[in-house]
């Protein structure tokens, strides 16, 4: 019997990069047109990033809440988990992220500042996230039903999030989970040899640098 660290991450992905994005056809069809409504309720996150109430973070968090929680739910227990046995675990983490966000949705999170360089790449990383996304599916030969939208994929999710951690100027355990997701998720792209499988971990290292980039500037 083999050492386990004789294993890598490709022995226990049992399916390609086809199988793996079929996922997100499947689930864009059966709730048809829920996504509709997901991308609008991330325009809200992002509108919430630009006003300075504390009404519109509560309900930025309440989304981000709603978001992962569905994404917990709909994809990793219902479609991830048909393909990778891990997703059970990733459904956990996508349930206590939710958790978090419930948590700063009633502990009213301080108004952003725009007006710093970071909260401006913050904004920027989830604008991009919520409307450039979905695209990737057509620029890489992929059909629009197999769009990653925000709210129901994990990594435009994750990817928006903390362009809205940035902004509100998060504390650091709400940043675990999206940055282990987009670090798993671009691991497993570049076994799967998929397309564009750095984004995810482009946007983690962009707000990380955002983050440190404001620390070290005071």
């Amino acid at each position: 019997m083999s050492e386990w660290w004789t294993y890598s991450l490709s022995d226990f992905l049992m399916f390609s990069a086809r199988t793996y994005y079929r996922q997100f056809e499947l689930m864009n069809r059966e709730w048809w047109p829920l996504p509709l409504v997901a991308l609008v309720a991330g325009a809200a996150i992002v509108g919430g990033m630009v006003h300075r109430r504390l009404a519109s973070a509560r309900l930025a968090f309440a989304l981000l809440c709603a978001a992962w929680l569905w994404v917990g739910w709909a994809y990793h227990l219902q479609r991830y988990a048909d393909i990778n046995t891990g997703a059970p675990y990733f459904a956990a983490g996508f349930f206590v992220q939710a958790g978090l966000h419930a948590w700063m949705a009633w502990k009213a999170p301080a108004p952003p500042g725009l007006r710093t360089p970071a909260a401006g790449m913050g904004l920027a990383l989830a604008l991009l996230t919520l409307a450039g996304y979905p695209l990737l599916a057509p620029l890489h030969g992929r059909g629009w039903w197999q769009a990653e939208v925000f709210g129901f994929a994990p990594d435009p999710t994750a990817m928006l999030t903390l362009g809205a951690l940035v902004v509100w100027r998060s504390p650091w355990p709400l940043w675990v989970m999206p940055l282990l997701w987009c670090g798993s998720s671009t691991a497993t792209m570049l076994e799967l040899h998929a397309t564009g499988p750095w984004w995810p971990a482009a946007g983690a290292l962009l707000a990380l640098g955002a983050v440190l980039w404001e620390k070290l500037r005071r």
